[in-house]
């Protein structure tokens, strides 16, 4: 690495490694030894442990090779021995088909059984082991993830799903993966939108979106295509508007309101698009200011740090003249986003989720706004930012959104809800998990259930004031009825 935004990367990620060494058991006479899930393995409050921790091997692998200056763990040959640990875990605790848990027992989570084998087989590599128990678990899942489809349009998971079919299939040599790697590609990019965005649930979200063009641009490195080129482009072009003018990327006005950011992709693109470096060198600008989210989330922290590791490997140390004009207006309808950007003023808003916007000036965050919310008596909250078909007018110096407000999903665990649950988990899901995982998602993520008031919401840019900021401080709501 000899590049100051590689070694950036790096380094945001490498702080990260001492966390992951407290999750895991590395206690080797432990029956758990390996496990990353320390509510399970030392707390003892879960019953039972989480696929998706043993993802955390592959940064820990990574961080073993990566030449960033002062990387303590380069070349630790304890390090890759809890590495080992960590990947002959999944193996072990893994149903007999190859799938893992991820929130509930017997969940057979596709996300965490692609993120955590993805994650095992290159750790698996990196680090030179051989152990026919690993490359069996490797066979036994990438089987599994082959023949299985989950409730809910989710892209990222598609791709990370065809990109383990990929890397299996070579390392394992088995041809039969290849062919479920281009059933299931192409069954993605047949959901990419005109628009270049992928979708995850019931709209676009940037910050998911930067994973799923990781995926890709991997599989355009083994598997180089006119189709998937242009798919590439497609979504890169898409991406680069929602880099904000501080560096800062996504937020609220996306469909799973993230704040992710995963750069490996834009790299690997980079090499012959140079278009995708461009969006990298905004986001390191925000990264250099310390506006970077906070990833550290026991459970997918490692999403991010590998992809970081990653990215500063494969750093690109050519990188275009960023030049500064960007679109005055873009209009991304099928999205349902719109961004006005005047003289010093930039506005994200989204109309499918009732006007949330974020409001930057002199390249400065000035409100990251959700909406209005109203309070019944009962403890009951109606809301108007979640994803419906509201009513919009779109003018040159006017946006305006309305619509009926829905209730918010407040539904908490107790002990009686969760004593039922782990019934059902264990009776019913364990035959059907993938209804069960769409009722949860009907529960807890995704519809609307409409409140009896509706909203508008109304934002105008003052053309004959000297300054927009007073035009746009007049953002107006009103409750206009009940």
């Amino acid at each position: 690495m000899n590049s100051s935004g590689g070694e950036l990367f790096a380094e945001f990620a490498l702080r990260e490694i001492p966390k992951l060494l407290t999750l895991q058991n590395r206690n080797p006479h432990s029956p758990t030894y390996g496990c990353f899930d320390r509510n399970y393995w030392h707390y003892k409050i879960a019953d039972f442990p989480c696929g998706m921790s043993q993802e955390f091997v592959w940064p820990l692998a990574l961080a073993l090779e990566s030449d960033c200056p002062g990387n303590p763990y380069r070349d630790n040959e304890v390090i890759g021995q809890y590495v080992r640990a960590g990947i002959l875990f999944a193996a072990r605790s893994s149903h007999s088909d190859g799938s893992c848990d991820d929130y509930f027992p017997n969940e057979r989570a596709l996300g965490a059984s692609a993120f955590s084998l993805l994650a095992c087989a290159e750790a698996y590599q990196l680090i030179g082991m051989q152990s026919d128990e690993a490359l069996e678990f490797f066979r036994r899942r990438t089987r599994w993830l082959s023949l299985r489809y989950e409730t809910g349009r989710l892209s990222n998971h598609h791709a990370l799903v065809a990109l383990c079919l990929d890397v299996v299939s070579r390392l394992c040599k088995i041809d039969n993966f290849a062919a479920a790697r281009d059933e299931r590609l192409s069954e993605l990019l047949s959901w990419q939108t005109s628009e270049g965005w992928f979708p995850e649930y019931d709209g676009f979200d940037p910050g998911y979106d930067t994973l799923t063009l990781s995926c890709l641009a991997r599989l355009h490195q083994t598997n180089p295509t006119t189709q998937l080129k242009k798919a590439i482009r497609s979504s890169v072009s898409s991406l680069a508007n929602f880099v904000h003018p501080d560096g800062s990327f996504g937020g609220e006005y996306g469909s799973r309101n993230t704040y992710n950011f995963f750069p490996h992709g834009f790299e690997l693109a980079g090499r012959w698009l140079p278009d995708a470096l461009a969006i990298n060198d905004r986001f390191l600008s925000g990264l250099h200011a310390g506006r970077a989210p906070c990833y550290s989330d026991d459970r997918i922290i490692g999403h991010h740090l590998w992809n970081y590791l990653l990215a500063a490997r494969d750093y690109v140390t050519e990188r275009p003249q960023q030049t500064s004009a960007r679109p005055t207006r873009t209009e991304l309808l099928q999205a349902g986003i719109l961004i006005d950007r005047r003289e010093t003023i930039e506005l994200y808003i989204a109309l499918t989720k009732g006007g949330v916007f974020k409001l930057f000036r002199d390249a400065q965050l000035v409100l990251s706004d959700t909406g209005i919310s109203l309070r019944m008596r009962d403890g009951k909250v109606a809301v108007a930012h979640l994803i419906d078909n509201y009513q919009r007018d779109i003018q040159p110096d006017r946006i305006s959104v309305r619509g009926q407000m829905g209730w918010a999903k407040q539904s908490q665990m107790t002990p009686v809800k969760l004593i039922v649950l782990r019934l059902v988990n264990l009776t019913i899901g364990r035959c059907a998990p993938n209804i069960l995982r769409l009722l949860l998602q009907r529960m807890l993520v995704t519809g609307k259930k409409t409140a009896p008031f509706r909203f508008e919401r109304r934002i105008e840019w003052n053309v004959g004031a000297t300054s927009l900021l007073p035009a746009l401080d007049r953002l107006k709501l009103r409750l206009l009825s009940r």
